[in-house]
């Protein structure tokens, strides 16, 4: 993909309220008892086995207030309803547009999901084959992927670039609430998308600051298994300004 607005999909990777921090990360295995008692609720990659909360991957469990998940470390993209997406239309047909997600089935847009009225006869003008969208997962059925851009942050994506993360990094990239993709947004002054399905669009205004911006996410995928990766992501713009 090439040629990918400034979105904010953060609410997409809030799932815990309440609570600003989490209280521990630490490495665990499928089985892996990652904590005990009756107050603890399994998230997303655990489950609950009599008053234990055990792991069912292999990846980094994050302990927040009472709710435990764990953050795969590696994984394919499986479309959840409200997932932020970036892919790229491969075809049109009398009611909509067909979207490559990056995913075994494509994704249909609905005509009637465009943010503003279109033409049904002049459809290729507001969207063609080969451009490339932010939208949002709205329905997943057996029968297909349903899509929306309706919503900040949505829509076609013009200029910049694109390149891929494996989706499973993606909650850590952006960082609890948006901290860690705001922070890179303020020290290289880009916009930046990045879609659940690990494509992620940089837009500057000049193409050293998209490759810092790039080096930066780059850096954050591969210390998945770092704490404090907010200091460390600090320390590495002080040193490569």
């Amino acid at each position: 993909m090439k040629n990918f607005n400034d979105g904010n999909n953060d609410e997409n990777y809030e799932e815990f309220t309440g609570v600003a921090e989490p209280t521990s990360r630490t490495v665990v295995v499928p089985g892996e008892v990652v904590a005990s008692g009756d107050d603890f609720l399994a998230g997303e990659g655990a489950r609950k086995e009599g008053s234990n909360v055990v792991a069912s991957r292999y990846g980094l469990a994050e302990k927040v207030g009472r709710v435990v998940k764990i953050i795969p470390f590696s994984g394919a993209f499986i479309p959840r309803r409200n997932n932020v997406v970036i892919g790229r239309v491969n075809d049109i047909v009398h009611s909509g547009w067909i979207v490559d997600i990056d995913y075994a089935q494509n994704g249909f847009l609905p005509l009637m999901e465009s943010p503003r009225f279109v033409n049904k006869h002049e459809m290729d003008q507001f969207l063609a084959i080969g451009d490339v969208v932010a939208a949002k997962v709205w329905n997943v059925s057996p029968k297909g992927i349903d899509l929306a851009m309706k919503g900040k942050g949505l829509g076609k994506l013009e200029g910049g670039f694109v390149f891929r993360v494996n989706p499973s990094r993606v909650p850590r990239i952006i960082g609890r609430e948006g901290s860690m993709i705001n922070l890179i947004k303020e020290k290289t002054g880009c916009n930046v998308t990045i879609g659940q399905n690990g494509w992620v669009w940089i837009k500057g205004n000049d193409i050293d600051s998209e490759l810092r911006t790039r080096r930066a996410i780059e850096f954050i995928a591969e210390k998945v298994l770092v704490s404090g990766l907010t200091e460390k992501m600090e320390e590495w713009f002080s040193k490569n300004k």
